[in-house]
């Protein structure tokens, strides 16, 4: 689906209207999004982890544990942030449809909002865990970049991973003890991708030029695993700056490839080898 982008004035109408308009949000960009699909509100199937509020508004971290009911499988997990200019702000398209997926993203948080994630399964199900997340001001998406523009191009692309340690997978640690996790053998290793990239949402102004900076960020992550696809994450100014992805990598896979292409066309690749391989 080509909704992204088109979702900008849903949320920002939202936003100057004030707070009255709250409770109806979400039922537009619903509407919107998945045209009359209701996503079923289910804590058993996803698990968000969110903070009450924000550490960092222009970089807070939003994960979720999805493991799907007994039956069936995980096709494509949307991140979708209310009062965001681009709501819909992270797609995971999986390759194969898989009982359990889990992520957390860096990302920008514009102002107070509800966040959700929605969860598709291959029955043509919906389920959904959502969670209010205060701010520390309004305008996450239009704050300075942390880095000059110019030299944040000196290192666009660079990209690093690593494998973060099983005491970190507490999300599923908490999963595991639900029935609904009965017949799910889980990936055992966690990793974090970081990308470098001033992700620039078009909203920012040049602290020098005072200049609005033109909108370049992270369209599309695609992540191998031995050279068989993973996932493909598609990505929006909601994004943070040189932002971070965690994901879980199989436990007998010996390399990881990814593919990053950005909205001005640029593409880059690595692979990386992971300890045994």
């Amino acid at each position: 689906m080509n909704w992204t982008r088109g979702l900008v004035g849903v949320a920002l109408s939202a936003l100057i209207a004030g707070p009255s308009l709250a409770d109806g949000v979400w039922e537009d960009l619903r509407a919107e999004i998945y045209g009359d699909v209701v996503p079923v509100l289910a804590p058993q199937v996803v698990e968000l982890e969110s903070p009450y509020r924000t550490y960092d508004d222009p970089r807070t971290e939003i994960g979720a544990r999805i493991v799907a009911p007994v039956g069936e499988f995980v096709t494509e997990v949307s991140l979708i942030i209310d009062e965001n200019p681009m709501p819909v702000s992270a797609v995971f398209e999986l390759a194969e449809p898989m009982r359990a997926f889990e992520f957390t993203g860096t990302m920008r948080i514009n102002g107070p909002t509800m966040v959700r994630v929605v969860a598709e399964t291959d029955r043509g199900k919906f389920y959904m865990q959502e969670a209010f997340v205060k701010t520390s001001g309004v305008g996450a998406c239009a704050a300075p970049p942390g880095t000059d523009p110019e030299i944040a191009l000196q290192t666009l692309g660079t990209m690093n991973f690593k494998l973060l340690p099983e005491l970190g997978e507490t999300i599923l640690a908490t999963l595991e003890k639900t029935p609904n996790q009965s017949d799910v053998t889980p990936y055992r290793r966690l990793a974090e991708l970081e990308i470098d990239h001033p992700s620039h949402s078009g909203m920012q102004m040049d602290q020098i030029t005072l200049l609005f900076i033109p909108s370049r960020f992270v369209d599309e992550v695609a992540v191998r695993a031995d050279e068989k696809p993973l996932f493909k994450m598609r990505g929006s100014i909601s994004l943070s700056e040189n932002p971070a992805i965690r994901f879980e990598v199989p436990e007998q896979a010996v390399g990881i490839g990814v593919t990053m292409t950005d909205t001005e066309g640029a593409r880059f690749e690595e692979t990386f080898t992971l300890p045994g391989g």
